[in-house]
């Protein structure tokens, strides 16, 4: 499987497709209040993992009710019929989530590296291919081909199971979607660390200083400093090259938008709040520590 995975991201020839498929996505989710809804910035945490859970959720469902026995002889028309009924219910939940869902992801993929749009591409038609057996599972279903359409239910969760791991591996393994500021957080030191001296930051502009082994973006206003980490948590983009308008800054990538208050993400693609450092500026040296 990991040699598999290697050739799916370094597969090149996929980038045709994926190109056209990324501008194809852009065009059509122009608006960027759109964009920010599906990016789950309203949150501060990526939407298309929570939708996920509707689909997947009502498939592993039916699997379950559809792998139980009846109870007994004399009630195994009725607790057939009844696990039957609930099984096409859950199947039809799962395919109404599944939209929403899938839009949310394209977005989010839109927003990717060539590798990692690669294995996302392969995960989306993977889903496509699950998406289709179990429409044809509720299909059969509904016209009383019961036991096809469990079948057909066993191979779309099947599928569905391949397109979670592609999924799992574009997460943890590629970092899609995770917060590439958060690990930075624990390189910070516990205890109170001077940053720099009061005087030696800009007024009104961000600034960015070592903590140890850690990015630091200090921003001050009077006798005021604010700390993020400097790693965007989009892409780790230097937030402290950015520029700063009405409280925020934009991360100069990609143009995330995180308020230097509180580190809350207020325009994606990032999906995640931005981490904020204690600090405290004592004879005129500015100080901070880990969370």
């Amino acid at each position: 499987m990991r040699q598999v995975l290697t050739r799916i991201e370094q597969a090149d020839a996929l980038d045709g497709a994926s190109d056209k498929l990324q501008a194809a996505v852009s065009s059509a989710v122009r608006p960027r209040t759109l964009r920010d809804l599906l990016h789950g910035t309203w949150m501060g945490h990526p939407l298309h993992p929570v939708l996920v859970q509707v689909p997947v959720g009502a498939f592993l469902s039916a699997a379950v009710l559809d792998a139980l026995p009846s109870r007994s002889p004399s009630s195994r028309s009725r607790a057939s019929g009844s696990g039957d009924r609930a099984s096409t219910v859950l199947i039809g939940v799962g395919l109404a989530g599944v939209l929403p869902a899938a839009v949310a992801g394209w977005v989010d993929w839109s927003e990717l590296t060539k590798d990692r749009r690669r294995v996302g591409l392969v995960h989306a038609v993977t889903n496509l291919v699950a998406t289709g057996l179990y429409a044809s599972s509720l299909a059969a279903r509904l016209t009383g081909r019961t036991k096809q359409g469990k079948a057909l239910a066993y191979a779309g969760l099947s599928v569905a199971g391949v397109g979670a791991f592609l999924g799992g591996h574009l997460s943890y393994t590629q970092g899609a979607g995770i917060s590439h500021a958060a690990p930075e957080v624990a390189r910070v030191p516990e205890g109170w660390t001077v940053a720099g001296s009061l005087s030696s930051l800009p007024e009104g502009k961000p600034a960015a200083r070592r903590v140890g082994d850690t990015a630091v973006l200090l921003f001050r206003q009077g006798d005021r400093v604010t700390a993020l980490i400097d790693r965007c948590s989009h892409e780790g983009g230097p937030l402290s090259e950015g520029q700063v308008s009405d409280g925020c800054v934009v991360c100069p990538w990609h143009g995330s938008t995180f308020r230097l208050d509180d580190g809350a993400v207020v325009h994606g693609p990032a999906g995640n709040d931005q981490p904020v450092l204690p600090v405290r500026v004592r004879d005129g040296l500015v100080e901070v520590r880990r969370p």
